[in-house]
């Protein structure tokens, strides 16, 4: 049986593009590891102590040092001032210690708004008193009499009543039970001037004015009245 000359080289050459790639191979794996000769994978373990079968021991706290705010601060200003700042931290060691609990603050004593009174002004013959202030709902009473131990009667119209602050701000009033004409004999009359509270913001004491009506010719003042809480 002849031999077909054509599968007889195809076989020769696949045997020796075999052969090739076999030599190849071996000879690229050869020269790789040949340049790798001395080289070693880096130790990136926590504990040099691991690879000997020793176990691992934690790193030193030495090697982590977390600074307080308050020592770098001492230690800047110290730098700054041309001190040794190891001193100065040392000093600030020796001395900090805590702090003792404050002593509560005593509150202070109540104002005594009732010793101020009574308060009272007078004008030919005629007294206005003040003799206690209050607050109810929204407003503040004043307890006011009026007498007159002139000789003649005397007219007065309460609408010319002026009440200011002790910042000057004129405050709207309302007078009551007080009458429009005092007799001249003696007699103590008494009512009650009413301040709305939210005139009084900040304000700590009022003033009261009063002038007969119409001459105009009396002047009855009462200041530092105590505003009442």
């Amino acid at each position: 049986m002849a031999v077909n000359s054509t599968v007889v080289l195809t076989l020769i050459l696949l045997a020796l593009m075999f052969g090739a790639g076999v030599t190849s191979s071996v000879w690229g794996f050869t020269i790789g590891r040949e340049a790798l000769q001395g080289t070693t994978q880096p130790d990136v373990r926590p504990s040099n102590n691991a690879g000997s079968g020793k176990p691992a021991t934690p790193a030193s706290k030495d090697q982590v040092k977390i600074l307080k705010e308050k020592d770098i601060l001492t230690t800047v200003k110290a730098r700054v001032e041309g001190r040794d700042p190891e001193k100065t931290a040392g000093a600030n060691t020796k001395t900090d210690k805590p702090s003792s609990k404050p002593a509560p603050a005593k509150k202070p004593a109540a104002q005594n708004v009732s010793a101020k009174f009574p308060l009272n002004s007078r004008d030919g013959g005629i007294t206005l008193e003040v003799s206690a202030a209050s607050q109810r709902n929204n407003s503040m009473l004043l307890d006011v009499s009026m007498k007159n131990e002139g000789s003649q009667a005397v007219r007065f119209l309460y609408s010319f009543l002026n009440v200011t602050d002790d910042r000057g701000r004129a405050l709207s009033a309302t007078a009551e039970d007080l009458p429009a004409e005092l007799p001249p004999n003696g007699q103590v009359f008494y009512g009650t001037v009413s301040i709305p509270t939210a005139l009084l913001e900040n304000a700590k004491e009022v003033s009261l004015t009063l002038t007969d009506y119409p001459g105009q010719k009396l002047q009855l003042q009462i200041s530092g009245i105590p505003v009442a809480k």
